[in-house]
């Protein structure tokens, strides 16, 4: 199997309000071919990011289809002052984008595949795939979210503080400006004693090296506008019976150290979940997959397991077949 970094052929797919930068992958043609995995990254994230998973999941049978979210990788960034800068107004235009992908990339390689795709899907992706089954429960077979996020850790801001600290800089104009310390976080800047998301200093410093070879590519963190979005977006997905709505088989994975996002939201709302399961990873921090391997290879163990059989008879999950 060549690898993902030597066949990589981005794809260009417009969506309303933004050109996206997509890719789609053949699985291994030495393995059994199990179908096709939506692989959905998260904010500030790019799909080389992910070669490495990529190449896991085609090595386990699976054809990928992912893209860069607009305002980040190799999507059009924000219309905003700065292009470091995240901003949306409103998280529709993410089910927009997961939309143009599906239909772009996903619907033709599923109509070849014969069969509904899964999903792995990380933090920001994992929100918004979420999002979308709300709606669409029958698009995917099964799906795997990753340090969802669903409640956002402030690290020592109350949230009803926060929360009023954004909607007053909402209305005072000040919707794309730099929420407070974010204009600080430039990758460039970033070393890994102060990075909050992974122990792996392999990993995270060969993403460092390619943004430094790939400047574009680069985003530093949220605007007040992007906040105020995901306030209201983690509310929605969050009310009473929207998590009961998400009828896909799904398995929930947190990281036990996370500094970013907050795993026991994460587990409420996957109790709330008719079909899903959940597992915490004592000691992962935030990007699991970007981890040491101790960690790493507990996600996949816990991925395998749920992608062959996915426990028949579980009352939490019965009904589900093999992907």
């Amino acid at each position: 199997m060549q690898p993902a970094a030597d066949i990589f052929d981005p794809v260009p797919i417009q969506a309303i309000g933004a050109r996206l930068r997509a890719a789609r992958f053949a699985a291994d043609p030495a393995v059994q071919d199990r179908g096709v995995c939506v692989l959905l990254n998260g904010q500030t994230e790019f799909i080389e990011k992910y070669f490495e998973v990529i190449d896991e999941l085609r090595g386990r049978g699976f054809a990928v289809a992912t893209m860069d979210w607009r305002g980040q990788g190799g999507s059009s960034h924000a219309l905003t002052d700065n292009p470091l800068k995240s901003y949306v107004k409103d998280f529709a235009e993410y089910d927009e984008d997961l939309q143009t992908l599906m239909d772009w990339l996903v619907v033709p390689m599923v109509e070849k595949a014969g069969r509904p795709p899964i999903a792995v899907a990380h933090s920001m992706g994992a929100h918004n795939l979420l999002r979308y089954l709300v709606r669409k429960p029958a698009s995917f077979r099964a799906v795997v979210v990753s340090a969802p996020m669903i409640a956002v850790s402030l690290r020592g801001t109350a949230e009803w503080i926060a929360r009023i600290v954004t909607v007053a800089s909402i209305r005072a104009g000040r919707g794309t400006n730099w929420v407070w310390g974010m204009e600080r976080r430039d990758p460039y800047r970033m070393t890994f004693e102060k990075q909050l998301v992974t122990s792996d200093r392999g990993r995270f410093e060969r993403t460092q090296k390619f943004l430094r070879e790939n400047p574009d590519l680069r985003l530093a963190g949220a605007t007040w506008g992007w906040l105020a979005a995901a306030f209201r977006s983690m509310d929605w997905l969050s009310a009473p019976g929207r998590p009961e709505s998400i009828t896909t088989p799904a398995l929930v994975i947190d990281a036990g150290a996370d500094r970013i996002v907050i795993p026991e939201a994460s587990r409420k709302f996957a109790a709330r979940m008719p079909h899903a399961s959940h597992l915490e990873i004592a000691g992962a921090g935030h990007e699991i997959l970007m981890e040491r391997d101790v960690f790493r290879v507990q996600w996949w163990a816990a991925f395998d397991a749920f992608a062959t059989c996915r426990t028949p008879g579980d009352p939490k999950i019965a009904g589900c077949s093999e992907v």
